[in-house]
Order: structure tokens, then sequence, then C-alpha cells
């Protein structure tokens, strides 16, 4: 049986993500593709009980070290649990975030130490990177605005402040040019119907 392919979303808060990761899974089962979509935190049944004390509270609930640690135990039982035994089964594993996004939020943006991310990503990933990352980019001013407008009941991360959220996009535009291969930005401005296109035409080359 063929492995399946795994798509993973990336990008701050506000950038459409979640938004565009549901109309690409119904866009390849469409295509008569079997789709899983997930998410992290999250995604299985422990790693949702963990997403649960991540993402609630003050921003100050954790230190970025201890939100790390946290973050790849959740990461770990999804992969365990959902995303593994879904690539084995053939299907393709659409996900909204995944190891990058503890590389800038915890990582690049959040100070923890970058040795102990790229340890935990070695050990809890290693090859079982993403076949494609889409880094959705929007100015931080206006993810925020969104992310807050919606009245999410999870605004842990949104409350970090703008100097946070100007890293988190500096260090996501950092994961696309050190992972080209892998990695596609995409401007995630405008209208939804043309993000998606753009969406498309970067996963394309996967069919």
């Amino acid at each position: 049986m063929t492995r399946g392919r795994f798509i993973t979303f990336e990008g701050g808060e506000g950038t459409g993500k979640s938004t565009q990761a549901a109309r690409l899974v119904e866009r390849l089962a469409a295509r008569g593709l079997d789709v899983l979509r997930t998410r992290e935190p999250g995604g299985s049944p422990g790693a949702e009980d963990i997403r649960a004390l991540v993402v609630s509270g003050t921003a100050e609930r954790w230190s970025a070290r201890t939100e790390l640690l946290l973050m790849y135990a959740a990461r770990s039982d999804h992969l365990e649990r959902t995303i593994a035994p879904a690539l084995e089964a053939g299907r393709w594993v659409v996900c909204d975030r995944f190891a990058d996004s503890s590389r800038v939020y915890q990582g690049l943006a959040g100070g923890a130490d970058l040795e102990l991310v790229a340890a935990l990503e070695r050990g809890v990933v290693g090859e079982r990177q993403p076949d494609l990352t889409l880094v959705f980019d929007l100015p931080f001013e206006v993810g925020l605005e969104r992310a807050l407008g919606r009245g999410a009941a999870e605004t842990r991360f949104e409350s970090k402040g703008a100097t946070f959220h100007a890293r988190l996009r500096d260090g996501f535009r950092a994961v696309v040019e050190a992972n080209p291969d892998r990695c596609r930005l995409i401007d995630a401005s405008g209208d939804p119907d043309a993000v998606a296109e753009r969406v498309w035409a970067a996963l394309e080359p996967l069919l």
C-alpha cells in the first residue's frame, strides 16, 4: 500500500489556516482521496486533554519551556494514535499546525532553547516530516484583529502582545527560507476563494 501524504498548515493567529484546511480537505475528497483533517495541539483524545491546558488561562500561565514540553507530549500522542496510522493506511492527512509551530511559538518567538526544540523534534517527529507545509502570511495586526473579532474562547496566545506576534510572523518566514523544499509561503490576504486557489496551486505537484 502506498503511504499517504502529510500536509501541514502553519502561520500566526487569524491567518485563515483552519478555514483553508477545511476547504482543501473538501477539494481533495472530491477528487476521490481518503483525507483525514486534524489539528495541533490535539488530534487524539490525550492530546486534546493537553490542549485544554495549553490554550486556556493567562498569557503567563506557562513558561515557553514548559509550553514546549506540553506541546511535544501532545504531538507524540497525536503522531502515535492518529497521524502515523492514517498515513500507513494510505490516507492523506491535513493538519492545522505541527512541529513548525513549536519552533516558532515557543522557540523563535517565545525564547525557549532552540537546541531543546530541535532535540524534541528529532526525538518525537524524526523522519515523519510533512510532505508539504503551507505557511500563511499576513500582517500580524490584521490577523490579530480577525482572531479576536471571531470571539474565540481560546485566546491565551492572542493575548501575548504585539511584539510576540511580530516575532511570530518573522519566525514563520524564517522557517520557509530554511526549508524551501518542504515549505511554501501563502499570501493569506484578500478573498478566501483567491487564497484557496493559492493553496491548490502549491499542492497540485503532489497529486
